[in-house]
């Protein structure tokens, strides 16, 4: 039986308990995680403070170990996909464009960790400066904390531990308990490529024990973490002025006009909504689409998904796997059928087997409706229909959450003004709520959170800045 162990203090070592790590498919036993106590957790965080008080790690060591990663993860391919497959049910090409992205995340971590600079300051704007110089320079924080979700077990953690160590930081990591497995394989991957091993810490354990001692130490510097918005707002309560950057929940939406190309849409919007079983934070969720094309797109989308198969995430071709618990899949499985029971009209799904819930489409839905008016993170899209451009906008922009939307449109007109009037933190043109290029600045407004992912953009959250000025003696 494979251990998930922790890595505290430089080493690797059992935690004080152990909880079974279950397959997503079929439920056969994986792996041991070790689960961390309130001591462990504690000593993690004194170890990585004292380790990077004296640990000097200039800009382009961390550019040379961070490079080395990037390769190691290119090599170790077969493993990590199928640790991202054990992780989470998802299908052989949801985990290998993880591994593949997460190897360009640590490439571009690796060349912005060469770049941090600050700028000139124009004193001699101002008057009486008397030939003052001054500039600022960035410097890392010292203890970042990343709190990683299950839906992205390895690129996300990538764009958080490696921009906070390309910036200088030590980082404590906590993976969803539900997917110890890659951050495990990802901590010594890093190890190997020369990473000083006093930098970095995992730890295994849930929300309510170890999140919660995460939190509450007044070691971290920083909070990286992307999960609900109702744990987003109690990690800002709790750890008070420092630092956090914080990817929430969402209710993504693309329109689809009637002067779209349909087959690019159509294609686009089946991978968006039912890769990785649904469960994106951009995922798309309301897919409004304009009457003159409804029929048309409907029937469509019904044909594309069933073009797909879904159920064993280790058979190729497969597009949808099992979701990550029995519990969430009672839960879709419960909202799907009060949206019937309600008057949807069913497209194609609404059928379970185990964890596996049919990739679904529905149209005819009451707003009122949970798929409707909450996250269903799961294989769930809804068609909307839409006369005027300007009441689907408002339609998308009405949820507390803002973080991503899509159009697609040949009148770059409806195109512009879409985009200024959705109030999201990323607007796509001829590409669904979900498209992201990891090099992109991605966060969002409104209760989907605060702060920016993307190596680049990362890096200088993750530091501080610091203003010299210079007189003549």
């Amino acid at each position: 039986m494979r251990q998930a162990r922790l890595f505290v203090d430089g080493a690797w070592t059992e935690g004080a308990t152990t909880t079974p790590l279950a397959d997503k498919y079929d439920g056969t036993a994986l792996a041991d995680v070790h689960l961390a106590d309130r001591a462990q957790t504690g000593a993690a965080l004194t170890a990585l403070a004292t380790a990077w008080e004296r640990t000097p790690w200039p800009h382009y060591d961390r550019y040379l170990v961070l490079s080395r990663a990037a390769a190691l993860l290119t090599e170790r391919t077969a493993d990590l996909v199928e640790a991202v497959v054990d992780d989470t049910g998802f299908t052989l090409a949801d985990a290998r464009r993880e591994v593949a992205r997460a190897v360009q995340t640590m490439t571009l971590s690796a060349e912005e960790a060469k770049r941090i600079h600050g700028e000139v300051v124009p004193l001699h704007g101002a008057p009486g400066t008397g030939g003052r110089l001054a500039f600022t320079v960035r410097h890392p924080l010292g203890v970042v904390c990343a709190i990683t979700p299950f839906n992205s077990p390895l690129n996300t953690v990538v764009h958080k531990v490696a921009p906070a160590l390309a910036a200088g930081n030590a980082v404590v990591l906590k993976p969803s308990s539900l997917t110890p497995l890659s951050s495990g394989l990802l901590v010594q991957l890093l190890l190997d490529a020369g990473l000083p091993e006093g930098l970095i810490a995992l730890v295994h354990g849930g929300g309510s024990t170890v999140g919660q001692w995460l939190l509450e130490s007044p070691v971290p510097a920083f909070y990286a973490f992307t999960g609900s918005t109702g744990v987003g707002e109690h990690i800002v309560r709790t750890v008070g002025l420092r630092k956090t950057q914080l990817e929430l929940g969402s209710l993504a939406s693309t329109l689809v006009c009637d002067d779209a190309g349909l087959d690019k849409a159509v294609a686009a919007c089946a991978g968006a909504a039912f890769r990785k079983a649904g469960q994106v934070c951009t995922s798309v969720q309301r897919l409004y689409v304009q009457r003159g094309i409804l029929p048309a797109f409907t029937e469509a989308l019904r044909a594309e998904v069933a073009s797909r198969g879904y159920g064993d995430p280790r058979a190729d071709g497969t597009m949808t796997g099992p979701v990550i618990s029995v519990p969430e899949a009672d839960r879709i499985e419960s909202w799907i059928n009060a949206a019937v029971g309600k008057g949807a009209t069913v497209v194609t799904g609404a059928e379970r087997t185990g964890q596996v819930i049919a990739p679904t489409v529905l149209t005819d839905v009451d707003p009122a409706t949970d798929v409707m008016s909450q996250e269903v993170f799961g294989p769930v899209v809804s068609i909307v229909p839409f006369d005027d451009l300007t009441a689907a906008v408002a339609a998308a922009n009405a949820t507390p959450y803002g973080l991503a939307a899509g159009i697609f449109t040949a009148d770059i007109g409806n195109a512009l003004t879409a985009a200024e009037h959705l109030r999201m933190g990323s607007v796509h043109i001829n590409e669904t709520s979900s498209s992201r290029v990891d090099l992109m600045p991605y966060g969002g407004v409104k209760d989907s959170g605060m702060g920016i992912e993307g190596p680049r953009y990362a890096i200088e959250e993750m530091t501080e800045q610091r203003l010299i000025t210079i007189g003549r003696p």
